[in-house]
Protein backbone atom coordinates (compact mmCIF):
# COMPACT_ATOMS: atom_id res chain seq x y z
CA UNK A 1 0.00 0.00 0.00
CA UNK A 2 1.49 3.50 -1.32
CA UNK A 3 1.16 6.57 1.15
CA UNK A 4 -0.01 9.19 -0.58
CA UNK A 5 2.26 11.96 -0.08
CA UNK A 6 0.89 15.71 0.12
CA UNK A 7 2.09 18.41 -1.09
CA UNK A 8 2.46 21.46 0.61
CA UNK A 9 2.41 24.68 -2.11
CA UNK A 10 3.98 27.46 -1.39
CA UNK A 11 1.38 30.28 0.01
CA UNK A 12 1.40 33.77 -2.22
CA UNK A 13 1.53 36.39 0.07
CA UNK A 14 -1.02 38.86 -0.16
CA UNK A 15 -0.62 41.37 -3.17
CA UNK A 16 -2.97 44.50 -3.26
CA UNK A 17 -3.07 46.06 -7.03
CA UNK A 18 -4.37 49.64 -8.37
CA UNK A 19 -8.02 50.19 -9.82
CA UNK A 20 -6.33 51.00 -13.04
CA UNK A 21 -4.10 47.37 -13.30
CA UNK A 22 -7.37 46.11 -12.21
CA UNK A 23 -9.57 47.60 -14.96
CA UNK A 24 -6.65 47.05 -17.31
CA UNK A 25 -7.00 42.78 -16.67
CA UNK A 26 -10.62 43.31 -16.84
CA UNK A 27 -10.51 44.67 -20.26
CA UNK A 28 -7.92 42.19 -21.67
CA UNK A 29 -10.63 39.48 -20.24
CA UNK A 30 -13.50 41.18 -22.28
CA UNK A 31 -11.35 41.43 -26.18
CA UNK A 32 -11.87 38.14 -26.76
CA UNK A 33 -8.65 36.86 -27.67
CA UNK A 34 -7.67 35.03 -24.39
CA UNK A 35 -9.62 32.98 -21.37
CA UNK A 36 -9.68 34.20 -18.06
CA UNK A 37 -7.48 31.89 -16.92
CA UNK A 38 -4.80 32.78 -19.90
CA UNK A 39 -4.82 36.37 -18.98
CA UNK A 40 -4.20 35.28 -14.79
CA UNK A 41 -1.07 32.94 -15.51
CA UNK A 42 -0.03 35.82 -18.37
CA UNK A 43 0.18 38.44 -15.59
CA UNK A 44 0.81 36.08 -12.35
CA UNK A 45 -2.66 36.41 -11.25
CA UNK A 46 -5.27 33.92 -9.28
CA UNK A 47 -8.18 33.18 -11.53
CA UNK A 48 -10.30 33.48 -9.08
CA UNK A 49 -9.18 36.82 -8.15
CA UNK A 50 -9.24 37.72 -12.20
CA UNK A 51 -12.64 36.21 -12.45
CA UNK A 52 -13.92 38.34 -9.21
CA UNK A 53 -12.96 41.47 -10.95
CA UNK A 54 -14.26 40.61 -14.35
CA UNK A 55 -17.72 39.91 -12.47
CA UNK A 56 -17.77 42.97 -10.11
CA UNK A 57 -17.11 45.23 -13.54
CA UNK A 58 -20.71 43.60 -15.02
CA UNK A 59 -21.97 44.65 -11.44
CA UNK A 60 -21.10 48.11 -11.70
CA UNK A 61 -21.75 48.21 -15.77
CA UNK A 62 -25.23 47.18 -15.13
CA UNK A 63 -24.84 43.80 -17.17
CA UNK A 64 -24.58 41.74 -13.72
CA UNK A 65 -27.62 40.00 -11.87
CA UNK A 66 -30.60 42.44 -10.53
CA UNK A 67 -30.33 41.83 -7.61
CA UNK A 68 -26.35 42.10 -7.26
CA UNK A 69 -25.08 45.21 -5.34
CA UNK A 70 -22.71 48.00 -7.41
CA UNK A 71 -19.44 49.01 -5.40
CA UNK A 72 -20.87 51.85 -4.68
CA UNK A 73 -23.63 50.51 -2.49
CA UNK A 74 -21.70 47.78 -1.02
CA UNK A 75 -19.07 50.63 -0.15
CA UNK A 76 -22.41 52.89 1.30
CA UNK A 77 -23.97 49.26 3.36
CA UNK A 78 -20.49 49.12 5.06
CA UNK A 79 -20.48 52.80 6.24
CA UNK A 80 -24.39 52.20 7.10
CA UNK A 81 -23.49 49.28 8.93
CA UNK A 82 -20.37 51.38 10.90
CA UNK A 83 -22.59 54.18 12.06
CA UNK A 84 -25.58 51.55 12.85
CA UNK A 85 -22.85 50.00 15.22
CA UNK A 86 -21.84 53.26 16.55
CA UNK A 87 -25.55 54.48 17.33
CA UNK A 88 -26.27 51.28 18.80
CA UNK A 89 -22.79 52.05 21.36
CA UNK A 90 -23.81 55.60 22.02
CA UNK A 91 -27.26 54.61 23.13
CA UNK A 92 -25.96 51.89 25.30
CA UNK A 93 -23.87 53.98 26.67
CA UNK A 94 -26.95 56.45 27.60
CA UNK A 95 -28.86 53.60 29.03
CA UNK A 96 -26.02 53.53 31.44
CA UNK A 97 -25.91 56.50 32.19
CA UNK A 98 -29.57 57.86 32.67
CA UNK A 99 -30.17 54.91 34.78
CA UNK A 100 -26.77 55.92 36.69
CA UNK A 101 -28.31 59.05 37.12
CA UNK A 102 -31.79 58.18 37.92
CA UNK A 103 -30.40 55.91 40.77
CA UNK A 104 -28.44 59.13 42.01
CA UNK A 105 -31.21 61.25 42.76
CA UNK A 106 -33.56 58.76 44.77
Amino acid sequence: MKKKIARREKRRTRRSFSPEFKADAVRLCKVGDRTIGQVAEDLDLTETSLREWVNRDAIDSGSGPPEAMTTSEREELRDLRKRVKRLEMEREILKKAAAFFAKESE
